[in-house]
């Protein structure tokens, strides 16, 4: 972290008045794959500084994202916003002490966590909360595409024939439609933040009206869920077992958020987002859509949801 990043994030917090000692609180640099994200503080008084990355003005819009942060933490999965400015991207929220920022390998191991962000999930999805955006999966596919007909990036090789397949997908889906809920949408591991006793769920950039079961499939993917992980959650979040059209639509979306954030990567790589390598971001996320798209059972999960409830 820069003397810049400090100057930056100190300034901020200054010029809202959050500390009295602005000048020389503590300021440590976070994770974040597209912003800069900071703890400013310490102990119980620390919050959280997001300021946006480079080029997300063009797929964000944060005022929708500031309507669905502040519903989800009267929800209570996620922490109270301080302060949102939609027309700069800095938001401020509640920093979670003593909780646990989680990655793929923590979820493996920490005992519980799955079914305390199937149980999280639960309580947003119910909560009757209404986002402004609605998430629609083939639409944003289609509006990525647009934009990356902008920039002069590659595609892996057979992403189109993929996704000529999934029209299948997009059918079954349109036929069957389901109640739609207050969902993140972007569930990586690192958005969720484990106490040990619950399960709090940040960064709101991509969330909408949509699918339930699209967090649960997105996360099974970002947190690269074993099967007995996948069946604590579920479990946890339906109170015993899913049926087989709902545990079709998870399996489905494992592979269809695969197929979408293979854009956004190619998105980020072409933004020369130096975050990580996007190129090889996307390469993998498209080979892991197509396998699973081939896998045999891919294709009865497609059939039960093609049967309904």
């Amino acid at each position: 972290m820069s003397d810049e990043d400090i100057a930056t994030a100190r300034a901020l917090v200054r010029r809202l008045g959050l500390f009295a000692d602005a000048g020389s609180v503590p300021v440590v640099r976070l994770g974040g794959l597209t912003n800069r994200v900071y703890r400013v503080g310490e102990s119980n008084g620390a919050v959280c500084l997001r300021i946006p990355g480079k080029g997300t003005e063009e797929y964000i819009d944060r005022r929708i994202e500031t309507v669905a942060a502040t519903a989800a933490a009267k929800a209570g999965v996620s922490p109270e916003v301080i302060h949102a400015d939609a027309a700069t991207g800095v938001m401020i929220t509640r920093f979670v002490p003593e909780a646990v920022t989680m990655t793929p390998a923590l979820f493996a191991t920490i005992a519980g966590a799955a079914a305390r962000a199937g149980h999280a999930f639960r309580r947003l999805h119910t909560s009757g909360a209404v986002f402004e955006f609605r998430f629609e999966l083939f639409a944003m596919i289609d509006d990525y595409l647009a934009l990356l007909a902008t920039k002069d990036v590659a595609f892996p090789d057979g992403y189109h024939d993929v996704l000529k397949e999934a029209e299948g997908v997009r059918a079954a889906l349109a036929a069957r439609p389901v109640p739609l809920a207050p969902c993140h949408c972007d569930p990586l591991a690192e958005n969720f933040l484990d106490t040990g006793e619950r399960m709090w769920i940040v960064d709101w950039e991509y969330s909408g009206m949509n699918d339930p079961m699209w967090d649960l499939g997105d996360l099974a993917v970002e947190a690269a869920f074993g099967e007995g992980q996948e069946e604590a959650m579920l479990r946890a979040y339906f109170s015993g077992s899913p049926s087989d059209f709902d545990r079709g639509r998870m399996v489905i979306y494992k592979a269809m958020c695969d197929l979408l954030w293979t854009l956004w990567g190619l998105i980020q790589f072409a933004n020369d987002n130096p975050a990580e390598d996007f190129w090889a971001y996307s390469v993998n996320r498209f080979r892991r859509c197509k396998a699973l798209m081939e896998a045999p059972a891919f294709a009865g999960h497609l059939a039960a949801i093609r049967r309904g409830p």
